[in-house]
């Protein structure tokens, strides 16, 4: 279970980071079940077990694993910047929230986070 709640970041060993040629800050493609993968940003924990990784719920639930499964993980060259990001929320999802969405929810997200 992760420590932090940033859906884009895990953990792993700086020994296993140092046998996969991987430093703070790399991007990783973790493959997991049912051919799923995604991009996260890589950290070294050093309370850590090399035969462990530290994953957020949220990065689980993309690669549809459970705590205990097995993902693989390999070095992800360079990622390019993103210029446009579409949020459409569902009607149901945001009954009764009032204001501006943007300021509330999105930007505090998205603002100083390299993502």
């Amino acid at each position: 279970e992760a420590l932090n709640d940033d859906n884009s970041v895990i953990s792993l060993s700086q020994a296993k980071m140092e046998e996969l040629n991987l430093f703070r800050g790399d991007n990783v493609l973790l493959k997991g079940k049912k051919r799923k993968d995604t991009v996260c940003i890589v950290l070294a924990d050093d309370n850590l077990d090399d035969s462990k990784i530290r994953l957020n719920k949220v990065v689980r639930k993309n690669l549809r694993c459970r705590l205990g499964d097995i993902i693989s993980v390999h070095a992800c060259g360079d990622v390019p910047y993103g210029k446009r990001v579409h949020v459409l929320p569902l009607d149901d999802t945001i009954e009764g929230i009032t204001g501006n969405l943007f300021d509330t929810y999105l930007k505090p997200y998205y603002l100083e986070a390299y993502r």
